[in-house]
């Protein structure tokens, strides 16, 4: 069965519930996977560095700039190409802002610390960027949504690299979906 026939046969709730553990259990996974992958748990220390600058400039701005771009491609192109079989209206449509500023900021910092802390600076760039789109599997049969994932993932792999700051990232990360979110819970984004 595909996944897309999976998930409509669960209730909105437990499809919200399901991000939810998936993404505590990226969250675990990463700071396992550090305890093997890391010398030191200082390494965490020196990714995490609260620059307001660094922040702004590649986390908000950048951030800001993908939203709008995909506000641009959504206007030229057909919704079905971005049609993620209705998935993200159901898991940000029904539910209050504080609730998906909080399950956004849980995605960005779990998929972050995973993708860009552990997996980017273990394996590298590249191989972190391709692994973070390969997981967003409902993605893989819509061409439009998977090359935007790819696209931002390169990006936000390249701010890493670039400051090392992963609050950097996770503050893009966060930025784009909590507004995506938004947009969607207030039908600016879909049919």
């Amino acid at each position: 069965m595909k996944q897309s026939e999976i998930i409509k046969h669960i209730s909105d709730k437990e499809l919200r519930q399901s991000v939810v553990i998936s993404q505590l259990l990226f969250l675990l996974i990463g700071f396992i996977l550090s305890l093997f992958l890391f010398d030191h748990v200082n390494n965490w220390v020196k990714m995490v560095q609260f620059d307001p600058t660094e922040i702004v400039y590649y986390g908000i701005i950048p951030g800001i700039g993908i939203v709008i771009i995909d506000l641009i491609l959504i206007r030229i192109l057909p919704y079905r190409y971005f049609n993620d079989d209705g998935i993200n209206q159901r898991i940000f449509s029904k539910i209050s802002v504080p609730y998906i500023f909080c399950l956004t900021l849980l995605i960005a910092v779990s998929e972050e610390v995973l993708f860009r802390g552990v997996i980017q600076t273990t394996f590298g760039f590249l191989f972190a960027s391709l692994f973070f789109t390969v997981v967003h599997i409902r993605y893989l049969r819509k061409p439009v949504l998977l090359i935007s994932t790819l696209f931002v993932s390169f990006i936000i792999g390249y701010i890493f690299e670039l400051t090392g700051n992963i609050l950097a990232t996770i503050t893009i990360h966060f930025l784009v979906d909590f507004l995506l979110g938004l947009l969607i819970r207030y039908h600016v984004w879909g049919e």
